[in-house]
């Protein structure tokens, strides 16, 4: 199983357009130990020919462009994307699908029902698409029961109900249902392999957990590194916690539960424009090293 990361950054991405945080700052002034980032959306792939594109960000058409196997190649207009899922509704996972709406036909897209309803309602892509090419909707359900796509062949999928936050045009804002959010299990039929992906995680439940301790990597919630970090910029009064996400350094945060992890490789994405593990000088960044938490790029590949 190929996993390539497209976009590695939260909504907004890094450096966001209109911040002057620290980071931002800092990036654009050419004083800065790290990266640019793209917002969070991966692709995958088990025969390197047929991908699975997770979340449609906002920046897929250089996402895109980076990458040549989701490149035209076999025709005048052609893509190596089979499938589309989307794990939550949210802006930053969804707004893509509006640049994708030239495809030769309609989009095989995944999504629970709850997702497909705030994207026919609220935020209505699904009704934009059908004057294009249209989407072809395909349920996934909550229950924890595994399915195929059929042009992703060597591939299973998990969804796995999330504790998080649906967006603030949905009925479910602050009172969420199961589908809402959900992390994924990935697994490699031909070599058993499996990848645990969840890039917007409020809550560690106990099912969540066995998830994450069974897989071989996790790719999971990397947004911010303090519940209050937003108000340290003078940003905003939002905790992480009110937006959905987990952080990683408060007691019973999302490193303390991947420091009890012996089996899988542990990786953050989806990582705030603030957070300062994006300075791979800071100490935050060396106590994740220190871990053996990686913390994702635009264009990492991961091979299981």
């Amino acid at each position: 199983m190929h996993i390539r990361i497209l976009g590695s950054g939260a909504g907004g991405g890094f450096p966001q357009w209109n911040c002057n945080c620290n980071n931002c700052r800092r990036i654009r002034e050419g004083n800065f130990n790290g990266t640019a980032r793209t917002q969070s959306s991966i692709a995958i792939s088990s025969d390197n020919e047929h991908w699975v594109l997770f979340n449609a960000s906002p920046d897929i058409r250089a996402q895109l462009e980076s990458f040549p196997p989701l490149q035209p190649g076999r025709a005048v207009r052609d893509t190596g994307i089979c499938a589309i899922v989307i794990v939550d509704a949210q802006i930053d996972h969804t707004t893509g699908l509006l640049m994708l709406r030239e495809h030769t036909e309609p989009w095989d897209i995944y999504c629970t029902e709850a997702v497909k309803d705030d994207l026919s309602t609220g935020f209505p892509i699904f009704n934009i698409l059908e004057h294009f090419r249209g989407v072809n909707w395909h349920k996934v359900n909550t229950d924890q029961s595994s399915f195929e796509i059929p042009q992703a062949k060597g591939l299973r999928f998990t969804a796995v109900p999330l504790k998080s936050e649906a967006p603030p045009y949905s009925p479910h804002r602050h009172n969420t249902v199961p589908g809402d959010n959900i992390g994924m299990k990935i697994e490699d039929t031909n070599t058993g392999k499996t990848l645990f992906y969840a890039p917007g995680l409020g809550v560690i439940e106990s099912h969540v957990k066995d998830y994450m301790e069974n897989a071989d990597c996790i790719l999971v919630d990397g947004t911010m590194w303090t519940n209050d970090e937003m108000s340290h910029e003078g940003i905003s009064d939002k905790l992480a916690s009110e937006m959905g996400h987990l952080d990683q350094s408060s007691k019973g945060g999302i490193m303390e539960t991947l420091n009890s992890l012996s089996k899988p490789r542990k990786i953050l994405i989806h990582i705030n424009n603030t957070n300062p593990i994006l300075d791979e000088s800071t100490p935050e960044r060396a106590t994740l090293d220190a871990a053996n938490i990686e913390v994702s790029y635009d264009g990492m590949d991961i091979h299981l």
